[in-house]
């Protein structure tokens, strides 16, 4: 495929129009560029852009065949696309002298595009981050179910859910988010949109936290998910993960989906049991002029 199939923009709403229909046709493997894409359209039209976006699709035959984007980070997003055209897109924006300071996607894209990135500018490439992407399939509640109910949290509790995040940003080591929790960014922060549930004991203690985004597309990601470490192994984080897909599946989402670390087998085994399917495996690579760190 030739550099002109690839059309670039920095107008959110243009793109959304000529590539919404193809990111909604597979909203789960689609999810997060269909929720940061559309995080990006409300802060356009309804605040501000603190730096230009950009956003590609791939056209063949009249159809969109994929899409980029480069986060205002200026990391790149990328659907999934086979090696050829990855490697056409990677010579493409070096040509227009766009330097993104990573990419994310599944991790056959992620590393065609790294591969010939590293080779057009001799960048050095560190692996940041490795995930794997569940579906839900037919929920199937743990038994016997841990005690207590789920609640939705409300203004009261955003302190908790503000501390929570945090620590559950120093466990998984994203930093980026606790720099951001820290200098009061909530809003800025990936959590700022979500919608919160807490489980909580027959006394009415939270012991354990999920939440979820809006739905986009008929998708809905459940993120983070977090208990407490002396909480743990008593079922708590099953029985609030269940909440929040049954109140997703009542509101109309029609994918449900999430991100496992696979260095956890608790977790990745917990969302196999209450009825989540493996759909793929992502990866992020970040660039740099240095000496590569270990991956």
């Amino acid at each position: 495929m030739l550099p002109d199939d690839w059309h670039l923009t920095e107008d959110v709403n243009d793109f959304l129009a000529r590539a919404g229909d193809f990111l909604r046709s597979r909203p789960a493997l689609h999810n997060t560029p269909l929720t940061d894409i559309e995080k990006l359209r409300t802060r356009e039209t309804g605040a501000h852009s603190a730096e230009a976006n950009l956003f590609g699709r791939l056209e063949s035959g009249g159809e969109v065949r994929a899409i980029f984007y480069r986060r205002p980070r200026g990391d790149l997003w990328i659907t999934p696309l086979a090696a050829e055209p990855t490697g056409a897109l990677a010579a493409h924006l070096a040509d227009l002298g766009h330097s993104p300071t990573g990419v994310l996607a599944d991790h056959d894209t992620a590393t065609a595009f790294a591969d010939a990135w590293q080779r057009q500018t001799g960048a050095a490439l560190n692996p940041f981050w490795r995930t794997h992407l569940y579906r839900l399939g037919t929920l199937t509640p743990p038994q016997p179910q841990a005690q207590g109910r789920g609640r939705v949290t409300g203004a009261q509790d955003h302190e908790q859910v503000v501390r929570w995040c945090r620590e559950f940003c120093v466990v998984v080591g994203e930093q980026a988010s606790v720099d951001l929790i820290d200098a009061g960014s909530w809003a800025d922060s990936r959590f700022g949109d979500r919608h919160f549930t807490f489980w909580e004991t027959p006394d009415g203690t939270p012991v354990s936290m999920a939440a979820a985004t809006s739905i986009v597309g008929g998708m809905v990601r459940v993120d983070p998910v977090y208990t407490p470490a002396h909480l743990r192994s008593r079922g708590y984080a099953g029985a609030v993960t269940v909440e929040v897909n049954r109140a997703a599946l009542a509101a109309g989402a029609t994918d449900v989906v999430l991100f496992t670390d696979p260095a956890n087998p608790t977790s990745n085994a917990l969302y196999q049991r209450i009825g989540y399917v493996r759909l793929a495996d992502f990866t992020g690579y970040k660039f740099s002029f240095g000496t590569p760190e270990a991956g």
